[in-house]
Order: structure tokens, then C-alpha cells, then sequence
């Protein structure tokens, strides 16, 4: 059964992939179209063409050549018949007439010597009568006209097409010159139809061939001008991949080819500036971690210096001098700052650097924010609620660094109470579960444009206080740690009101990283 729905879902997928193919945004399936609609014009008005021409020339040959013939069987037969034939006269005149090289019927009407309408018929085609010739043209060959120096005759040769019972015919008529018997003329034109449309139907199939030669040519018009487009598409997602060596064959000199060269001109330039920028991006952080490393040991001169200072204004003797004991007081409050920033600093660089590694370890998460609140005297100041016995493999420091730096954040700029909450969420077999810790304050949250940047490095929300106790790497640094874990950081606004920081780590980050005890044995690099 899955193997059937298997072969169903292949199959519906694949007649996806033809019809987006051939869908009608396609330029492949419009130029088909194009050249089908142009080619199925062209071939129907030549094949029009060639039939009207071809009908009226076979049938206008034919019918000179019978009118031709029964003109002139007029005049040598039915000229010699007496001013009163017979009836068997004009029967066996008739007979002969139609025995011509042109097999047509005859019909002769003449009066008798008892002035009597006598009919004298060939006999053929089922017995021509009267009855079978239109009416106007009986009349147009019965109206004597008049004789003048423009036409020389009172009577004159009438003919018409008719279909009778699908078959066509030509009926002609006319008087014998200079009076005597009236004939007419019957013939069919059923072999010259046949010709028509043996014609006919091998104009349609030269028709047909046509539209299927047009489509196998708009077919390679199509692929030889879209193949170099479409390596144009693969080359753009490529390089829009980051894979900036990526290049066109040129060939030719037409605009396709002039437009591959200005795609490899832009990916050159492209390539040149990203490799500058990187460039310039590695200076600049080997800049940052050299002068973070040089600073390390002044900075711990000056710490131990301003240790012994803050030891000195603690103590009760009251040694120090008071003149003097503003200036200490800043002097150890900015070395600690710039110490902190210091190792901020390095930390960042590590990140940049790809050096940051985990050291993992099976930690309960309730009781490694119990220790965090703990060592920073937050337990009071903290609403904890986290239950005991959620255990997640990942790094102590890493999530004591996030936590510090979420919790810190709340305090200093949101409002009591600060709440934290722990749960877990995902699979209940531990396969894809998380662990989601939301820090949330009561203060006024966090301003709309602003909620894009928290995470931004050196970012305040107030441009007006540059200079503050933070150094706007805290939460940067929070970020990274937990995209490191594989997890993530969200920054939103309580509809209560307040702001909550949500962070969540898979529950084993052994299972995404690719050498999980290369990873492990590894030691953390301090921040």
C-alpha cells in the first residue's frame, strides 16, 4: 500500500513538472504557440488559395470544353434538322449529339407540323427532361434579343451549375441560329468533384504536416534560444548561492552571448568586491582580537591595582583620602566596565572567527538557572518557576552566559517582578523535544522599531544615553550562544504588558553536531 501511494505521488509529482513546464507563462510552450497559430495562417490561406485556384481552373476547363462541344453539336446536328421534325428525329439527333467526345445528355424541344411540343432525349442519367432544367435558365434561353450592331444573334448559349441529389452538374441551353429546335445539355461534374476533394484532403494533410513542422521547429527554435538562458537562471542561483567563481561559456556574437559576458563581468566585479570586503571584514576582526589580547595584561595589572583601591575604601579605617575617593570609586567602576567589555569582545571575535566550541554535559535546567540567579544574588529579585528533572545536553557555561545576559537585561531595563519560566516542548520520546525558557518583565516593553535591533551588536535603544553600564553585547552574545546550541532567541512584547525574551534549545545538542565527542573532549575557551 505505501509503495502504491509512493507510485501515485511520483506520478502526480512528475505531471506537475510537465505541465510547469509546459504551463502557458512558459516562453518554451508560447513560442510553439506562436509558431503553430503563424504556420497554421500561412498553411490555411495557401491551401485556400490553391484550392480556389485549382476548382476554377479544372472546372472552367471542363466547362469550355462541354460548351464548346454542345455549340457545336447544335450547330451541325440540330442545325440539319427540318423546320418540323419528328419525334424520332429529334430522339435520334439528340442520340447522336450526346454520343459527342464530352458524354453529356441532350435534350431537344422543337415544334411539330401540328404545332405540338415534341421532345427528342438522349436517354441518359435516368431520362433528362424539362423538368431538370432551372427555370431561369429555360427563360434566359427562350428570350429573343434584340439584333443590333452589338449583338449579332437573337438567341445566345446559357449555362448554370446545379446539385441534384449531392451531385453536381452543368446544365446548358441554346436555340439553334436562325431558328429551329431548342437544346439542352446535361453533364455531370462528379469526376472533377472527386478531384476536388482528393485536392482538398491532400491540402489538409499538407496542412497538418505543415502545423507539426512548425511546432518541431518552434520546439528547437525554442531550446537553442532558452538553453543559453537557462544556464543564465542555473548561473544567477548559483551565484546567488555565495558560489562567486561561477562563470558562463561564451559563444557567438548575438545579444545572448553579449548578455553572458555582462554576466561575467558582474560576477567578476562581484567576486572582487565580496573578496575585498571579506578581506577588509577578517582585518577588521584580527583587529579587534589583537587589541582585545593586548589589553589583557594591562587591564589585569589595573584590575588588581583597583582591587587593592576598592579593598582600601571598604575598609573601616578610613585611610583614604575623601578628596580623592570619588575618583577611585569611578577609576574601579570603569576598569570593571572595560574589563567586561574586553572579554565581550574576545567572545565576539571567537564567534566570528568560527573558533566558539561546546563543552556538553547532562545539566538539570532548573538547577543551572537556580545556580546562575545564585551567583549574581538574583534568587530574590527572580520569579523561578521551573520544574526539577528536565535534563538537556548542552553547555553549562554557554546557558549561563544566555541566562545572565536575559535576566540582566530584565532587571536593568524592564520592571519587577522578573519572571522566568522553564518547559519543554516537542516529541515526548526526547527526538526533536526543546527546551523553551521565556524571561519576562512588567516594565513598559520594548518599542516597536526597536524590536529588530535588540539583537544588534552595539545597539541602544536611546541615542540620546550613548555612554551606559552595558555595552550593547550582552544580548549578541546571548543570541549567538544559542544559535550555536541550534537554537534561537525571540524578542516580542506581552499583550499584559512587558517584555519576554524566549529561548530555545534543543534538548540534545549532541545530535546535531557532527562529532559529538570530538566536541565534548574539546575545552571551552572562557569568556
Amino acid at each position: 500500500m505505501t509503495e502504491a501511494h509512493g507510485g501515485i505521488r511520483g506520478w502526480a509529482a512528475d505531471r506537475k513538472g510537465v505541465w510547469s513546464r509546459l504551463r502557458f507563462t512558459s516562453l518554451r510552450l508560447r513560442l510553439v504557440v506562436v509558431f503553430g497559430l503563424v504556420a497554421l495562417t500561412a498553411a490555411v490561406s495557401a491551401s485556400g488559395i490553391a484550392y480556389w485556384l485549382n476548382r476554377e481552373a479544372v472546372l472552367t476547363r471542363t466547362q469550355d470544353a462541354v460548351l464548346r462541344d454542345f455549340q457545336q453539336e447544335m450547330q451541325n446536328r440540330a442545325g440539319s434538322l427540318p423546320p418540323d421534325p419528328s419525334q424520332d428525329e429529334l430522339q435520334h439527333t439528340a442520340g447522336q449529339m450526346s454520343g459527342s467526345s464530352q458524354r453529356f445528355s441532350v435534350l431537344l424541344v422543337a415544334q411539330g407540323a401540328d404545332g405540338k411540343a415534341l421532345y427528342g432525349t438522349s436517354g441518359a442519367l435516368d431520362g433528362f427532361s424539362l423538368q431538370d432544367v432551372p427555370t431561369s435558365l429555360r427563360a434566359a434561353v427562350n428570350k429573343k434579343q434584340k439584333v443590333d450592331s452589338g449583338n449579332k444573334y437573337p438567341y445566345h448559349l446559357y449555362w448554370q451549375r446545379v446539385v441534384q441529389n449531392g451531385t453536381p452538374y452543368l446544365v446548358a441551353g441554346t436555340r439553334v441560329i436562325g431558328g429551329g429546335a431548342t437544346g439542352y445539355m446535361l453533364k455531370s461534374l462528379e469526376p472533377e468533384a472527386k478531384d476536388l476533394n482528393s485536392l482538398a484532403w491532400s491540402l489538409g494533410i499538407a496542412t497538418g504536416l505543415a502545423l507539426i513542422g512548425s511546432a518541431l521547429l518552434a520546439q528547437a527554435a525554442a531550446t537553442t534560444v532558452l538553453k543559453p538562458v537557462q544556464r543564465l537562471g542555473v548561473a544567477a542561483r548559483r551565484l546567488g548561492e555565495g558560489r562567486l567563481d561561477t562563470r558562463l561559456r561564451v559563444s557567438g556574437t548575438d545579444e545572448l552571448a553579449d548578455l553572458s559576458r555582462t554576466f561575467n563581468y558582474a560576477a567578476e566585479a562581484l567576486e572582487k568586491r565580496v573578496d575585498d570586503m571579506a578581506a577588509r571584514d577578517e582585518a577588521s576582526r584580527r583587529f579587534v582580537a589583537d587589541m582585545s589580547h593586548e589589553l589583557r595584561t594591562p587591564l589585569t595589572a589595573i584590575t588588581a591595582v583597583t582591587e587593592i583601591l576598592e579593598e582600601e575604601l571598604e575598609a573601616e579605617s578610613g585611610s583614604m583620602d575623601p578628596m580623592i575617593e570619588p575618583a577611585v570609586r569611578l577609576v574601579v567602576s570603569e576598569t570593571r566596565r572595560l574589563n567586561d567589555l574586553v572579554e565581550n569582545l574576545m567572545e565576539v571575535t571567537r564567534f566570528d572567527a568560527g573558533t566558539a566550541r561546546l563543552v556538553l554535559d547532562d545539566v538539570d535546567v532548573a538547577d543551572q538557572i537556580t545556580a546562575c540567579l545564585d551567583a549574581r544574588a538574583w534568587l530574590d529579585a527572580v520569579d523561578l518557576d521551573a520544574e526539577r528533572g528536565i535534563h538537556a545536553r548542552l553547555d553549562p557555561r554557554r546557558l549561563d552566559v544566555i541566562m545572565a545576559n536575559l535576566v540582566g537585561n530584565a532587571l536593568k531595563h524592564g520592571g519587577s517582578p522578573v519572571r522566568v519560566a522553564v518547559r519543554k516542548s516537542g516529541a515526548k520520546d526526547g527526538e526533536g523535544a526543546e527546551v523553551v525558557i521565556a524571561v519576562r518583565d512588567h516594565g513598559p516593553g520594548i518599542p516597536e522599531d526597536v524590536l529588530p535591533h535588540v539583537f544588534d551588536r552595539f545597539y541602544k535603544a536611546s541615542a540620546s544615553r550613548p555612554r551606559s553600564e552595558g555595552s550593547g553585547l550582552g544580548l549578541s552574545i546571548a543570541l549567538e550562544n544559542a544559535h550555536i546550541h541550534g537554537g534561537e532567541i525571540t524578542a516580542a512584547n506581552s499583550p499584559d504588558g512587558g517584555a519576554v525574551f524566549t529561548l530555545r534549545l534543543p534538548q540534545d545538542v549532541s545530535a546535531l553536531t557532527e562529532d559529538p565527542e570530538q566536541a565534548e573532549g574539546k575545552q571551552g575557551e572562557p569568556s
